[in-house]
């Protein structure tokens, strides 16, 4: 048995091995291993003659080009996060102050804006970097100076005190998640992976260094077809997709239009869905269509990379609610009660936590939040046992899978991201004539109502928003008020407001 310790070994193998094999598909442009690898290593020559050990920003939309500069920062020996250029400009500038990158890499279409956003940093083109040449003596020295628990990515999620925090993910961690995750689901080199998650979001990694494990093909699916599912199915037709991991939102996407009523993706034999409770009606017209293909519910929070819970679909059983399942070998999960004692018998409620090899570094430059959410195991007082606390509730069935419950705090999962709603609120009390505001979260109707104090009318509210927020932070619904209903301890009553943001309870003078 070979032991990786750094992820450019999937690459390695994989491009020997299938030299002229297709590893990549984006829309009519392909890529065989063989050149993906070469040029990968013409842009870690470069990179790795200048930096090692730190982080490179990738500024540009999922793609080819993308996986180059993230294979290229890996060979330096150095660790990528991406950062897409349709966020706001704020967003991007904090991501810029937290990450404190020296390099750059984009493209021509966003060149020009890169350099706008980081006039300080050295910014460089792919195009220009893959003419270079490769120099093995650099990447000799990069792999020779690695250990595997480096940094492989940082991704950036919501905050709550109003800024993103970036959580860092080491080699050894998605070397340990990847490889039980291929050989438990049974990926082979003929699958061709259908990639619907953008780069910096994590269910992306599952598709990304699966594929490159095994010597899949990777399909790139275009963002614009995910607003036309006729298209989107198409695609995945034409390409002869055999496995989508994707988030719910997306393949309820489908169903919810009657996708499936216009073309069946007869070739898909893996379904594996994460990031929103899956509505048992949807998944029963995928599980219809395609009576072959396995369905897996996946769980887990970007911190533990990617997926710390799974359950595999019974199609014997009728399910009212379908469990996030048991843990993935060697990994940790356990329910604690609110006095930190272990949850052992069925249906008593306590906070997911998990721990193992898969479990993230932290939050990069963030020590704070870093030891807030990354404890010792309040159950082992006899060594050191990092644990992270998710905030979301669970609670054991007879079988010991373990279901989802909800969050423990104003943490949500809307559209397949995790986002704190202290930040959408903060960014909305920090836009002029805003006096106070509220966020809800409708879990049924997977909503998110902002409810606010302030003399500016909605539509001016929401086109703030989207100068500083990402699409998927702002509200559903804007709902602007004169007061809030408040609790005796003189605090928002957010109870009050979810009951109102379902047309119950009490009445308050509001603009709707």
């Amino acid at each position: 048995m070979v032991v990786v310790y750094n992820v450019v070994d999937y690459l390695e193998k994989t491009s020997k091995k299938y030299k002229h094999k297709i590893a990549v598909i984006e829309e009519e442009k392909t890529i065989t291993y063989e050149k993906l690898n070469q040029n990968s290593k013409i842009v870690g020559s470069f990179i790795g003659n200048h930096y090692f050990n730190e982080p490179i920003i990738i500024f540009m939309e999922k793609g080819i080009d993308a996986l180059i500069s993230f294979w290229g920062t890996i060979y330096a020996g150095c660790f990528y996060t991406l950062v897409n250029p349709e966020l706001p400009e704020q967003r991007i500038l904090q991501i810029k102050e937290k990450i404190h990158s020296p390099m750059v890499i984009t493209n021509g279409e966003y060149y020009e804006k890169a350099l706008s956003f980081f006039p300080d940093l050295k910014v460089k083109k792919i195009e220009e970097l893959t003419t270079g040449k490769v120099h093995p003596s650099i990447l000799k020295k990069s792999y020779q100076n690695h250990i595997d628990t480096d940094p492989l990515y940082v991704n950036f999620t919501s905050g709550s005190t109003g800024e993103p925090k970036g959580v860092v993910i080491s080699h050894r961690s998605v070397i340990d998640f990847i490889d039980i995750f291929t050989k438990l689901f049974s990926f082979q080199s003929s699958d061709i992976i259908a990639n619907q998650a953008p780069f910096d979001f994590d269910v992306s990694v599952k598709d990304i260094f699966s594929s490159f494990k095994v010597g899949a093909t990777l399909v790139i699916v275009p963002k614009k077809y995910f607003s036309n599912p006729a298209y989107l199915l198409d695609y995945i037709c034409k390409n002869n997709v055999t496995t989508l991991t994707w988030a719910v939102s997306a393949l309820c996407l489908i169903t919810t239009f009657h996708g499936l009523e216009y073309k069946v993706p007869t070739t898909v034999t893996k379904v594996l869905f994460s990031g929103e409770v899956m509505p048992i009606n949807h998944l029963r017209q995928w599980m219809e269509k395609l009576p072959q293909a396995n369905f897996v519910n996946l769980y887990g929070p970007t911190e533990i990379t990617c997926n710390c819970l799974y359950h595999i679909v019974d199609r014997s059983k009728v399910y009212e609610k379908i469990p996030i399942g048991k843990p993935f070998p060697n990994e940790r999960v356990i329910l604690l009660d609110e006095k930190n004692q272990k949850i052992k018998k069925p249906n008593k409620i306590g906070e997911i936590c998990v721990g193992g090899t898969s479990l993230g570094l932290g939050y990069y430059h963030n020590w704070k939040q870093t030891n807030n959410h990354f404890v010792q195991n309040p159950i082992n007082d006899y060594y050191q046992e990092f644990l992270y606390r998710t905030g979301d509730l669970g609670y054991y069935d007879e079988e010991g899978n373990i279901l989802f419950h909800g969050r423990k705090d104003f943490q949500i999962k809307y559209l397949g991201h995790r986002i704190e709603l202290e930040e959408i609120e903060k960014a909305m009390m920090d836009i002029p004539k805003v006096i106070r505001s509220c966020c809800v979260f409708d879990e049924e109707k997977s909503k998110l109502y902002g409810f606010y104090i302030g003399d500016i009318l909605k539509k001016d509210l929401h086109l703030k928003l989207k100068e500083i927020l990402p699409v998927y932070m702002i509200p559903t619904k804007l709902i602007q008020m004169d007061s809030f209903p408040m609790t005796k301890n003189g605090k928002i009553d957010r109870k009050e407001l979810q009951k109102r943001s379902k047309g119950v309870g009490k009445c308050y003078s509001m603009n709707t």
